[in-house]
C-alpha cells in the first residue's frame, strides 16, 4: 500500500505508550493497531487531528507516500 503509517515513530519520540496515546486520542488500543499496521482503509479528519495534537507533529509526520514497486513484466 503506497500509505505509510508512521506512528511508531511519533510515539517513541514522545516515549508514549500505546495505551496512553489511545487513550489520549479516544481511541481503543486495538484501533491504534490497526493503524500501525496498515490495515486501516480511512482515517477520519478529526481522528487525526486529535492524534497530531497528543503527538505534537504534522499529518505529514504521521503518513507518508511511498510510491509502489514496479512488478515485472
Amino acid at each position: 500500500m503506497p500509505i505509510v503509517v508512521r506512528i511508531d515513530v511519533e510515539l517513541a519520540k514522545q516515549k508514549m505508550s500505546v495505551g496512553e496515546f489511545a487513550e489520549r486520542v479516544g481511541l481503543t488500543p486495538a484501533n491504534v493497531a490497526v493503524l500501525k499496521n496498515g490495515r486501516a482503509k480511512a482515517v477520519r479528519f478529526s481522528t487525526l487531528e486529535a492524534m497530531c495534537r497528543v503527538l505534537d507533529c504534522q499529518p505529514g509526520d504521521l503518513l507518508e507516500f511511498v510510491e509502489d514497486e514496479p512488478q515485472g513484466p
